[in-house]
């Protein structure tokens, strides 16, 4: 794709290393314009992202800067030309999240264009693909496991693509149902005290569920899969009792088990069954002194064959740009404040360990 080996410009006297200028030559069956975007929108983007001038003159693109920049840009703008090649659009997202996925790319993580090219699911000209490694990672650790944690923040895209690769089971006549199952856990209100019937009262609850599926079915055949019992809706009491097989269930919200509710919902698995438990440990909504089922799960059933844990982070929050930011915000507070209640905790136990041993000397003597 380069016409050129990269060749040192004239030095900036205030990095001490010499710049490059690389020229990269485009195929000439890739439209410039898509590639580069409207009013060169991704052009800017590189540009500003990784400190690097961006000359284009037909098809050829000259890159200048230092060269971790240039040889990052050069990158980049491969990603992009391997996207378009799958018949996709590129969009300054798009743009954006190649960028950081090369910015963390290791020797064994896959190429971005690999994993922006994963198609999970088509509906109505849109496609569902996973947008970061560890969403690509989450999809293939369900296609390969019974049972799937997916643990992490909100926006991170654990509840939609495991409903994603519900729906792709079901059209691939790999299950005969979907079962999608939330706890009925309110933040700080009753239902007993909410108008309406209990399904009236549920229902919102179950809500987001219902949005998704609009997402990935057409809007006239969900009601006659619901009607039919293909899909269902419900909160987690109803599964007591029950041995759901040939199904693909989730249990959205799992952060509002308990550890009994876990351990019922988790053994009603069979045959020819698929679980997928997602949850954000960091928002529980449990009565105070309860404990929640997802934080103490991975201890107990670590080290079972044929389940795994993946855990997404605010890098792959997937909704707007602000929302990973709030995420990484109150990541960093948390650190903080686990590392200044740290010295305080030990205190109170040297405390605590010193009035036991003073006790335990006045029982002797």
């Amino acid at each position: 794709m380069t016409d050129s080996t990269p060749t040192p410009i004239n030095p900036r006297a205030t990095s001490g290393v010499a710049p490059l200028r690389h020229t990269v030559v485009i195929p000439n069956s890739i439209d410039m314009v898509t590639l580069f975007g409207p009013g060169d929108e991704h052009l800017g983007i590189i540009e500003k992202r990784l400190g690097v001038e961006v000359h284009v003159r037909g098809n050829r693109v000259t890159l200048s800067g230092e060269p971790g920049g240039v040889e990052l840009a050069e990158k980049l703008i491969d990603e992009l030309v391997a996207i378009l090649r799958t018949g996709q659009g590129i969009t300054a997202e798009v743009v954006e999240r190649v960028e950081s996925m090369l910015r963390a790319q290791t020797a064994t993580s896959e190429r971005p264009a690999d994993v922006l090219s994963h198609n999970i699911l088509s509906n109505r000209g849109r496609s569902i693909r996973p947008k970061t490694i560890n969403q690509k990672r989450y999809v293939e650790t369900i296609d390969n496991h019974t049972i799937t944690f997916g643990i992490g923040p909100a926006g991170t895209g654990k509840t939609y693509l495991a409903m994603a690769k519900a729906v792709q089971a079901l059209q691939a006549k790999q299950v005969t149902r979907i079962i999608l199952t939330r706890p009925a856990v309110e933040a700080g209100e009753r239902l007993g005290y909410l108008p309406g019937t209990l399904t009236e009262k549920i229902d919102p609850y179950l809500r987001p569920l219902y949005d998704a599926l609009h997402d990935m079915l057409d809007p006239e055949l969900i009601p006659k899969l619901l009607a039919a019992g293909t899909i269902e809706v419900a909160p987690l009491a109803f599964m007591r009792g029950r041995s759901l097989n040939d199904s693909f269930i989730i249990l959205d919200e799992a952060q509002n088990t308990t550890p009994e509710q876990m351990k019922m919902f988790l053994t009603r698995l069979g045959f020819g069954s698929k679980i997928v438990v997602t949850g954000d440990v960091t928002q529980v909504d449990l009565p105070s002194g309860t404990s929640s089922g997802l934080r103490i799960v991975e201890g107990i059933l670590d080290g079972v064959e044929d389940l795994a844990f993946v855990r997404l982070t605010s890098h792959d929050v997937v909704r707007h740009k602000l929302v990973a930011r709030i995420v990484a915000a109150y990541d960093e507070f948390d650190e903080r404040s686990t590392r200044r209640s740290a010295p305080t905790e030990l205190r109170q136990n040297r405390r605590f360990d010193t009035r036991r041993a003073d006790t335990a000397k006045k029982d002797h003597e």
